[in-house]
């Protein structure tokens, strides 16, 4: 069995994740989703790494999700709750993380894509939420992410359907924040991620944590959490004058 890798380059303040299994339109293994936890980790401790650029190998896919046969390995249904989760492990990334998405970004694939912060897909891309149609629901986060994107009714016709989108009708439904020519596509991603590199580390995460905790948190805890933040950023500027 191709069990496929994630690949880590890491170079000038860009750390580019690779979903690696082209031949199986990078669909995850168990084996990858280890390694990609793994990589997350090592972004998270790496101070040279400012952005993450998160793509999949080959012309044809970013991500079709979890490979069916990873999930037969699991012994019981109990043990399947406690795989390795792909998705959160891209959430739990503190630096910016952009997805660029060509091809196909299916189920699991695109929670990955929903996961990061900024998303630029190409016109190739093709992207839909099957579970439904195999009689279970995404666990990576699709039913809470695209009412939070796109609205309930747009969320609720992707995920009871399982219909397949085009770039453009991602663009429409704000699920990408841009949309590219596919020969375009990586260095317009890699562009964006240099650009977020040369920004302050501090300042970055601190927009990154705030809007994220916009997600969930009521607006008064939402504000005073931004000021704290903003007093972490001064903070660090006045270090950076000292030093």
């Amino acid at each position: 069995m191709d069990d496929g890798q994630v690949t880590l380059e890491v170079a000038e303040g860009v750390a580019v994740l690779t979903l690696d299994r082209p031949a199986k339109h990078n669909a995850i293994t168990n084996a990858m989703a280890e390694q990609l936890a793994g990589h997350a980790r090592a972004i998270n401790a790496d101070e040279a790494v400012r952005a993450v650029l998160l793509r999949g190998a080959g012309e044809r896919a970013f991500c079709a999700g979890m490979d069916l046969r990873a999930i037969e390995a699991f012994r019981t249904a109990w043990d399947f709750r406690h795989r390795p989760d792909y998705p959160g492990a891209i959430r739990a990334i503190r630096k910016p993380v952009v997805a660029a998405i060509k091809g196909w970004a299916l189920g699991g694939g695109f929670e990955i894509a929903m996961a990061a912060d900024i998303r630029i897909a190409a016109t190739s891309s093709r992207i839909g939420f099957p579970e439904v149609t195999r009689g279970w629901v995404g666990g990576g986060g699709a039913s809470q992410m695209l009412p939070r994107i796109a609205g309930f009714g747009q969320a609720m016709r992707l995920l009871l359907t399982g219909e397949q989108i085009d770039g453009a009708e991602a663009l429409r439904l704000r699920l990408v924040e841009q949309l590219v020519e596919d020969a375009a596509l990586e260095d317009t991603a890699r562009a964006l991620c240099t650009r977020l590199a040369s920004l302050s580390p501090v300042a970055v995460q601190a927009v990154k944590a705030a809007v994220r905790q916009s997600l969930e948190a009521p607006l008064t805890a939402g504000l005073a959490y931004e000021n704290e933040l903003n007093v972490l950023c001064l903070a660090a500027l006045r270090e950076g004058d000292r030093a």
